[in-house]
């Protein structure tokens, strides 16, 4: 190896200078140029914000804006505080908590003046005029393997807040039959 090099230094300027004496004492750099110039702030109070398990402390920023609340809201703190980031379960309780936060809030549009329009808010129709099957099959798309699924997560909680819904007012409104 030391022959190959000193073979090559000749015709490649800079080829192993690092072996040269003292090189290395005048290019490793002190490990306090680049420490942090400033103190770290006392840590913002992280009970009841999501994070991961491994981890006792919550990042130094963290966001507010949208803090946890509901049944979505527990079951991401279910997720955040039971199973670590590295399993599977974690991830799906996560997804099940935006699927609920989801079916709650298309269930609150419903009682606005202007309700959700599942039809062109969700582009289902770019599915009948974008190349929707040359578009996904033989391109190597990484989200191939569950495309199935998009559809069943994207349509279910229409599907269920209407289902509640019809159910519901049919109750409020439908009287005593029997």
């Amino acid at each position: 190896m030391s022959a190959h090099v000193d073979a090559l230094r000749p015709r490649i300027p800079g080829r192993g200078i690092e072996r040269e004496e003292g090189w290395l004492e005048a290019h490793t750099p002190d490990p306090s140029e680049f420490a942090a110039p400033w103190a770290l702030e006392d840590r913002m109070d992280g009970r009841g914000r999501e994070r991961s398990i491994e981890y006792p402390d919550v990042t130094p920023v963290y966001g507010s804006a949208q803090p946890l609340q509901g049944v979505s809201g527990a079951i991401r703190r279910y997720a955040y505080g039971r199973y670590s980031e590295n399993t599977l379960r974690h991830w799906l309780l996560l997804v099940a908590g935006d699927r609920v936060e989801s079916f709650g809030a298309h269930a609150r549009s419903l009682f606005t003046l202007r309700p959700d329009n599942p039809i062109t808010q969700t582009g289902v129709l770019g599915e009948f005029s974008r190349h929707p099957i040359g578009s996904r099959v033989g391109r190597g798309r990484i989200d191939h393997k569950h495309a199935w699924l998009d559809p069943i997560l994207i349509v279910g909680p229409w599907v269920l807040t209407a289902v509640l819904s019809v159910k519901v007012l049919g109750k409020v409104f439908g009287g005593s039959k029997r």
